[in-house]
């Protein structure tokens, strides 16, 4: 889905989702009261396109870990605990050994983050898949205490933005990747490595944290808006860090605007903090 259409997606189905009594919808991850003193934190996603390329170049169960790592990032950056992870695959016939793969990858992720893969589903649908087809979904549920939600309303003119490093790609952009490499490959680990877990680095930095960003599809920019409250905005210092070099081959068939865009150039979390320390300073909020 293109950035543009989700985010269209999001303001139609607003009023019906809230109505059901949820907050933070359009945030990373979904809060809905536990009790009078706790949040749970939800998030839900799936690996996309770039599952096509994996199992192609034989690396499935970096998907795997894509989905996991990727749902967790988006609840801890709520300030929640991430608790439990369910998955979801879907092909027009099931490959076994392809699934064991993919969950693999995922349990993986799961055992570093402490979070139990509670079960999931496993569905063929040739109706709706085509031979060959595969598809990766999965949901991180976790709990915050209410005075412990990282949310962004904190933010203030000046703050610091500090930047943790990605992988690569992680598994946003691959309609795009997709096209170029039909016209020139690409074999660099960065290309297909799989998704950084950042629940260490938001656990080391929630207590003074205003905002966390996970930069997935809108690249660093898009993200950070979803955070950063109205009359402000971040200014990024595009030369503050080393892209990997998988960005350098894209920037051979892509603008600047539409690397920005798309891709996390090198950044895969955001925080927003009013003392970066010794850490890596991408930007500062400024006035809009």
């Amino acid at each position: 889905m293109s950035i543009a259409k989700g985010e269209a997606v999001v303001e139609r189905l607003r009023a019906a989702v809230e109505s059901t009594g949820t907050t933070g919808f359009g945030a990373f991850a979904g809060l809905y009261p536990l009790d009078d003193r706790r949040l749970l934190a939800a998030s839900t996603d799936s690996v996309g396109t770039k599952m096509i390329v994996a199992r192609e170049r034989g690396v499935l169960r970096n998907c795997g870990a894509d989905l996991a790592a990727h749902c967790i990032n988006d609840v801890i950056a709520t300030g929640a605990e991430p608790l439990i992870l369910l998955d979801y695959v879907a092909a027009n016939r099931v490959d076994l050994d392809q699934v064991a793969e993919l969950v693999d990858g995922a349990a993986e992720v799961c055992r570093e983050a402490g979070v139990a893969l509670v079960g999931g589903e496993t569905a063929e649908l040739p109706g709706i898949y085509r031979d060959g087809e595969l598809d990766f979904a999965g949901t991180c549920v976790g709990v915050v205490d209410r005075d412990a939600v990282i949310d962004g309303s904190r933010v203030r003119e000046g703050d610091a933005i500090v930047g943790l490093r990605s992988a690569g790609v992680h598994a946003n952009g691959f309609t795009l990747v997709r096209e170029i490499l039909r016209e020139d490959d690409y074999d660099g680990d960065d290309l297909l490595a799989p998704t950084r877990l950042y629940l260490d680095d938001a656990r080391g930095m929630r207590d003074g944290a205003h905002a966390f960003a996970h930069v997935t599809g809108g690249g660093i920019a898009g993200n950070l808006e979803r955070v950063i409250p109205d009359g402000l905005r971040a200014e990024i210092d595009w030369h503050a860090w080393e892209r990997p070099p998988v960005f350098h081959w894209l920037a051979q068939h892509v603008d600047e605007d539409e690397l920005r865009r798309v891709f996390n150039l090198g950044i895969g979390y955001c925080a927003v903090v009013p003392d970066p320390g010794d850490a890596l300073v991408i930007g500062r909020v400024v006035r809009a």
